[in-house]
């Protein structure tokens, strides 16, 4: 007799149907995490788009209100915008910090956090540092004057001019000039215009020129965009305006000029120079150069005592002279004489050292001339200018003291920071007259920290940092 095993197909086919809805579950459980995945990712997307829309928005506030850090509130942040899609849906909301620029630097902080209405728990965060870059870009700017560089010349940065060069000293940085070609005037030969005489000496055009990083260690270019001196005279009188505020404007000294004595205490001293010493017996222009004088003080008599106002700007109507050190200090020093008149430019003279305390940022210094800024017969030695130099329509030099005695000839010049002149500029002339040596250093610190009032080269931000936080 057979019997049929009814109850083990039952448990078999429970058995497999019971599998069936753990593998359908599973895959609709899949499904689900892959979706609720794929949605989260996507809101993720859409905050990080978000919250890129809010740097974006502000770059663009920046760019119409270069100084507004407060989104056109008048109020401390943080600000809280709505996003829309194309349709005009509100998708999200972004949300911003602002960081206004330290005291001295042109740099502001924006942190932007976007979060989608979709989902709250989602925050993408974006931190941006936007910067104007100051008129220092370059450890030497120079105008429209032809310029030498002689074989001792060692320059540590960028320089620029919008003339030739002849540069035959060491370049450690791009040389680079807004010309293509230029004449040397002294063999006036047709040259690239940024030339070395070597060796070995460059080709004329049109022959290509040669890499040469014995001279030119990270290259040359030409044919750049000029530099833009133009303006100046409008940041010289904003100087004006804002020492004449803090009580450090010098009107006319009824004398030959002022001489500056600046102390690391923070406190400084102004001269009267009433004498300057009189060229040596044939000592007498031997280059026959406008403006020529020995430039250093005789005699002089205390005219004034003060510390470095809060807002670091100085304005002395007439010939200055400058010296001594600074230590946590950020100042700009300006000479000038209004109306701007070709016949009566003031200059500034620097005879002894001129230094930092600190090479961090926090001692910041500028000399900013109407004329010329001179290095005059009696200067030391050794000599070390820090800070930002510019010659707004003369030039940086040492004028020829050929014949002036043992002074005629100094053993070395160093600057830290950058030289800015619009007309010829020199140091050295031969063996027997000027600096032997000459380092310039530029201080990257002037690009975004210059010192206060200090010439820009636009109104407009440029990014500098960018870091996804979260």
């Amino acid at each position: 007799m057979k019997y049929r095993h009814n109850g083990q197909i039952a448990v078999t086919i429970v058995f497999f149907a019971a599998l069936a809805v753990t593998f359908i579950t599973g895959l609709i459980f899949l499904a689900s995490s892959f979706l609720q995945s794929s949605v989260r990712s996507l809101n993720k997307l859409r905050a990080f788009s978000i919250a890129e829309a809010g740097i974006e928005y502000y770059k663009w506030h920046l760019a119409h209100a270069p100084e507004d850090f407060e989104d056109g509130t008048g109020k401390p942040g943080p600000y809280v915008h709505n996003y829309y899609d194309d349709a005009g849906n509100l998708i999200g909301t972004f949300t911003l910090a602002i960081t206004p620029p330290p005291p001295g630097s042109t740099a502001v902080v924006i942190k932007s956090s976007g979060n989608v209405a979709a989902d709250s728990s989602i925050t993408k965060i974006i931190t941006v540092e936007m910067a104007i870059p100051s008129f220092a870009q370059d450890a030497w700017a120079l105008g429209s004057s032809f310029v030498e560089f002689g074989s001792a010349a060692q320059v540590y940065g960028i320089v620029q001019s919008n003339a030739g060069i002849d540069f035959d000293g060491t370049a450690h940085n791009v040389v680079k000039s807004a010309l293509t070609t230029t004449t040397d005037p002294y063999t006036g030969k047709t040259e690239w215009a940024v030339f070395t005489d070597g060796p070995p000496a460059d080709p004329q055009p049109p022959t290509a020129l040669p890499t040469n990083q014995t001279v030119f260690m990270a290259g040359r270019s030409v044919g750049v965009p000029a530099i833009d001196f133009q303006g100046l005279t409008e940041d010289l009188s904003s100087i004006m305006a804002q020492a004449e505020a803090s009580g450090t404007y010098f009107p006319t000294s009824t004398a030959l000029g002022y001489d500056l004595s600046l102390a690391t205490s923070g406190i400084y001293s102004v001269y009267k120079v009433t004498a300057t010493t009189t060229p040596p017996h044939g000592c007498n222009n031997p280059g026959n150069e406008p403006g020529w004088g020995t430039w250093s003080i005789q005699t002089e008599s205390l005219f004034a005592t003060g510390t470095i106002p809060q807002n670091g700007d100085m304005f002395f109507e007439g010939n200055l002279w400058v010296r001594g050190q600074i230590n946590n200090k950020r100042v700009t020093i300006a000479s000038g004489v209004f109306p701007d008149i070709a016949a009566t430019r003031s200059n500034i003279t620097v005879n002894n050292s001129l230094t930092y305390t600190n090479f961090n940022g926090s001692d910041m210094l500028a000399l900013i001339a109407q004329n010329n800024i001179n290095i005059g017969l009696m200067s030391d030695d050794s000599l070390t200018i820090d800070g930002a130099l510019v010659a707004m329509d003369g030039g940086i030099q040492r004028y020829s003291y050929s014949g002036c005695g043992s002074n005629a000839t100094r053993s070395l010049l160093t600057t830290d920071g950058m030289l800015a002149s619009n007309a010829t500029s020199g140091f050295y002339y031969s063996s027997s007259d000027g600096y032997q040596a000459r380092s310039y250093n530029y201080d990257s610190n002037l690009l975004y920290g210059p010192p206060p009032s200090f010439p820009l080269s636009t109104n407009q931000y440029s990014i500098i940092s960018w870091d996804e936080v979260q």
